[in-house]
């Protein structure tokens, strides 16, 4: 993502917990759009709680997951929100190799750490590397009170500061909220609209926003030409720093659910709703999640969510916002460990489930959607080049990966139920180095690997120790929804992997 002022215009889009595969999210309410602003100076007491974070970003490369691709900076303006600790985006430290703190005057700084994170949400919490030296950067800040909830039409400050210290005031006002995605694709958070017609002269990754003085949110994302900032809300905010503060972060929870509308009339009747009923079909469950532990099953219909009602679009009525898309009675309400009550119709009958709500790990699904903070597992072997595969690699075949990428890769990523049981990550032939022990073979990539000399591959570990046992001195690799084997000599591969070594990959497997 580019600096605030140059992003693009969020998109939603369909996922797990999402608004439905048929249509993105719509708005909850809106208010009359507002006349542009000028920003505005602010009271210079302003600077005393909000810092400067610079990080420092380096990703690791797709294709040759060995090493890193070359490292960039990024900044931000983020709001004191308790002794010596800052709020900023889950985005700005995603990747990071260094954080540091800069005052807004730019006369000190110290390194910075992260207290806690969280990617599906975009938030994260900092402090210093080193309590003496964080101690003495933060003396004399004040940090910032949390506002209560925003209505519909209520005025919200967007705070910069210029490279010169002084602080802008751009007003704007409360346009809509609404459940959208603001960083990572399928995950879904209450989000507040702001109009404001914002200068890119004091430019920033990501802002605080302020309601009477009091922090409101954090600007997530700008668009200029509709001049709207997605903020993500106040209640979200809250329940991050809460959580994050007791130092045992848990996150928020979801159901791992994948549902569609039931406004078709030959759904609904095959369905067996009445006419006064809503709900929303179950079109996918996903393995471990709470839904799934509690017995949900693919088919169902979800009617309620405790008491609220679910209309056939995927909304229920919230007493301040208006209808929002369901999922927030989960992520925006609830904690990990808590227990809702799903009414649901299976096969034409009620039923009510109780759920126990907990939170999966990205990295322990089939394929993780995001890997932040996890160094990619891979295995180069005589020249054959192994990879698990993740989404962040799909989307390496570029803006088109969804109809680009390779559709057995694409189907472990749309299906993981199919390959689910069978292994715990999906292992595959990422690519060929033209080597002596890979002659014939060099055209070869995007294969999911099945066996190694007949044992089961289920992960990279189970990879890596499979090829330490060769057959004959010949190791076998036979591939999923292929007849072809490959054969690999172990004593040529062994003496290709040496080779490689000393040409620059210093490191040939990495299994965690």
């Amino acid at each position: 993502m580019k600096r605030l002022l140059l992003l693009l215009p969020l998109l939603a889009l369909p996922s797990c917990d999402s608004p439905g595969k048929a249509a993105a999210a719509e708005p909850a309410l809106q208010s009359p759009p507002a006349p542009p602003a000028v920003p505005v100076t602010a009271p210079l007491e302003l600077t005393r709680s909000v810092v400067r974070i610079n990080s420092t970003r380096q990703t690791w490369n797709d294709n040759q997951p060995w090493e890193k691709n070359p490292p960039n900076q990024r900044r931000a303006l983020g709001p004191v929100v308790g002794p010596n600790l800052v709020l900023t985006t889950g985005e700005l430290v995603g990747d990071a190799t260094y954080l540091e703190f800069e005052t807004t005057d730019g006369t000190r700084l110290t390194p910075a750490k992260v207290i806690a994170v969280d990617f599906e949400a975009n938030l994260a919490l900092l402090g210093p590397a080193d309590d003496a030296a964080g101690a003495k950067f933060f003396e004399g800040m004040k940090p910032f009170e949390m506002d209560g909830s925003p209505k519909i039409g209520d005025p919200l400050d967007i705070l910069q500061v210029e490279d010169n210290g002084v602080p802008l005031l751009t007003v704007g006002a409360l346009q809509g909220v609404d459940v959208v995605s603001n960083f990572l694709e399928g995950q879904y958070f209450l989000t507040f609209q702001v109009k404001a017609s914002m200068q890119s002269a004091a430019s920033s990754f990501s802002l605080p926003v302020l309601s009477k003085g009091k922090l409101a949110g954090l600007l997530a994302s700008y668009n200029s030409k509709d001049q709207l900032s997605d903020v993500i809300a106040t209640e979200l905010v809250k329940r991050f720093l809460e959580s994050a503060k007791t130092g045992h972060y848990a996150g928020f929870p979801g159901l791992g659910l994948e549902t569609t509308r039931t406004e078709d009339p030959s759904l609904r009747q095959w369905l067996k709703l009445t006419e006064d009923q809503g709900g929303i079909y179950v079109s996918g469950v996903r393995k471990g999640g709470s839904a799934q532990l509690a017995g949900v099953k693919k088919g169902d219909v979800v009617l309620a969510v405790d008491d609220h009602p679910i209309d056939r679009r995927g909304y229920y009525a919230h007493p301040v916002y208006g209808n929002l898309f369901w999922s927030h009675l989960i992520r925006g309400e609830k904690n990990v460990g808590d227990t809702i009550t799903l009414k649901l119709l299976r096969d034409g009958q009620p039923l009510s489930l109780d759920v126990k709500l907990v939170r999966q790990e990205e990295i322990d699904n089939l394929v993780p959607a995001y890997t932040f903070g996890n160094a990619p597992r891979y295995l180069v072997k005589g020249g054959l080049i192994f990879q698990e595969l993740t989404k962040p690699l799909l989307e390496s075949f570029g803006d088109e990966w969804q109809s680009r990428a390779p559709l057995n890769l694409l189907d472990a990523f749309e299906n993981p139920e199919k390959y689910e049981g069978k292994m715990e990550h999906v292992v595959f032939l990422s690519g060929v180095i033209p080597t002596p022990a890979t002659v014939g073979y060099e055209r070869l990539r995007n294969l999911i690997v099945r066996k190694v000399d007949g044992q089961d591959v289920r992960d990279m570990k189970s990879l890596v120790d499979a090829f330490k046992q060769p057959t004959n001195g010949l190791h076998s690799i036979e591939f999923h929804d292929e007849s072809l084997v490959v054969y690999l000599d172990d004593r040529v591969s062994e003496a290709v992997d040496r080779k490689l070594i000393q040409r620059g990959i210093g490191k040939l497997s990495r299994t965690e």
